[in-house]
């Protein structure tokens, strides 16, 4: 690694390596290291576990009254390759990885090796300053995501996310249709739907009302690609606002 690079990777990062040979290790990828072993590929398992332990002492602290599968959930969503992979692309990461010629350019790199890219790292900062400026620089990065999955249906919002577009998308309110419901008193299932303006949208058994109407929702949201569910984590995640209202607008000029 060139002086170059090493003082881009460093700007990029915002922290400056005492052993720069440790950020070369973090950016050698097995297509073009000697071996498998003077790859980054190791350090990509220790930049994955050292990044969920901070987000999860983050979210302990964060979210006191949450239990652990609330916990568990928002950590999913916010560490997911998805996730990782659009901060290295937002700074630039994956433009340094060191890659053999049949790789192509950073254009080309598959969503997950830009997340492996964003943990090797991680690593790397780890192994040459300890975990304080590790934490800092994944809770830069990552506050936002995890705030951001804290607040898109990780906590039974589907049904305040679903009126507010229906009524901004269709001028008319989700209402929530009890179908059916089965079993004795004390183990009761419901069947849910919801309806739009005479829309009626696929229905959901839950074993209460309000799992129902929250699952409803969540069904009509994804049948409306308000929502989305995320290829590594199985989480559902809102589709962001500027695609939505850009998508939106094609739609009404349509």
């Amino acid at each position: 690694m060139d002086e170059q690079m090493r003082q881009q990777a460093e700007a990029l990062l915002q922290y400056q390596f005492r052993d720069p040979s440790i950020l070369e290790s973090a950016l050698t990828h097995a297509s073009v290291a000697d071996c498998r072993l003077s790859s980054n590929e190791r350090m990509e398992f220790f930049g994955d576990s050292v990044l969920g332990m901070v987000v999860c002492e983050y979210l302990y602290h964060r979210y006191p009254d949450y239990l652990e599968g609330e916990l568990t959930k928002i950590k999913s969503a916010a560490v997911s390759r998805r996730s990782c992979a659009n901060v290295a692309r937002s700074l630039g990461l994956d433009e340094l990885l060191i890659t053999g010629k049949g790789m192509g350019g950073p254009c080309d790199l598959p969503k997950s090796l830009s997340a492996a890219v964003l943990e090797t790292l991680i690593a790397a900062i780890y192994l040459d300053g300890g975990i304080e400026p590790a934490r800092e620089f994944i809770l830069r990065h990552l506050r936002d995501p995890i705030e951001s999955a804290a607040s898109s249906g990780h906590h039974e919002n589907f049904k305040s996310v679903l009126q507010q577009h229906a009524q901004r998308q269709f001028g008319h309110s989700a209402s929530y249709i009890l179908l059916d419901e089965k079993g004795p008193d004390h183990a009761k299932c419901f069947e849910v739907c919801v309806e739009i303006d005479g829309r009626r949208f696929a229905s959901c058994w839950c074993p209460s009302k309000k799992q129902a109407e929250q699952r409803a929702a969540l069904i009509a949201l994804l049948e409306l690609d308000v929502a989305r569910i995320d290829e590594e984590s199985d989480e559902p995640y809102l589709v962001p606002e500027d695609e939505l209202a850009e998508r939106l607008q094609r739609e009404s000029a349509g």
